[in-house]
């Protein structure tokens, strides 16, 4: 086993490994594209950036993984410089050889050389796998990604978009929220009446049947 930095003579084994892991991926869309020369193009100016890092890994002299990362800052938020892994694959007939750590191994040299503070890596969702394996090897989470095409982005959009001529209110809901507390409260009134009322009405009636069994005190007679 052996990890390198990918040359251009790596290209077209890249482009046939990022193909076959988006094919086993069940949202290849979002790993790579399906198209050959754009892959290849895409690759090409990775491997020629100055922040750019392609891996690649071989078994028994043959292709069998890539890593692809970036090295990323200091930008206009942050000062530090972060290395990003964007992305990791094995083939399925060399896995559990210890190539994945090899290649972090690599990625991890590659981060410390540039004084990179911290490594970030996105695994797609449903690789229960790859997040086990970053798991394992003390990747925390940091941040929740979500995805949206830009069509249903742009039909949400409209459908959340007031309608012409309609006022929007910016306290509408601190409006609703004052009007139910109100609400609430009449409602807790009420029911404190309410049970005054039936106290009183208890106590009448109590008070009632006191004076209607009373007797009636019977005279004294006094015999001589």
């Amino acid at each position: 086993m052996h990890v390198r930095h990918a040359t251009s003579s790596d290209l077209e084994d890249l482009v046939d490994l990022c193909l076959e892991a988006r094919a086993e991926s069940g949202v290849g869309r979002q790993l790579c594209s399906d198209d050959r020369e754009r892959l290849r193009a895409q690759l090409s100016v990775l491997g020629s950036m100055d922040d750019g890092v392609v891996l690649v890994a071989t078994c028994d002299g043959e292709p069998a993984g890539l890593a692809l990362c970036r090295l990323m800052g200091p930008g206009l938020l942050s000062d530090e410089v972060v290395l990003s892994l964007d992305a990791v694959f094995v083939r399925p007939g060399s896995r559990r050889r210890g190539l994945g750590h090899a290649m972090l191994h690599a990625a991890a040299e590659v981060a410390e050389a540039a004084g990179a503070t911290d490594v970030y890596a996105a695994p797609l969702p449903g690789s229960r796998g790859m997040q086990r394996f970053l798991a394992r090897l003390g990747f925390a989470p940091a941040a929740a990604h979500r995805v949206v095409s830009t069509t249903a982005l742009h039909r949400r959009l409209a459908g959340d978009a007031p309608a012409p001529g309609r006022r929007t209110n910016p306290r509408g809901l601190e409006d609703l929220i004052a009007r139910r507390r109100r609400a609430r409260a009449r409602a807790a009134a009420g029911d404190d009446e309410a049970v005054v009322r039936h106290a009183g009405a208890s106590m009448s009636m109590q008070v009632s049947r006191a004076v209607h069994s009373r007797r009636p005190s019977s005279s004294s007679t006094t015999t001589s």
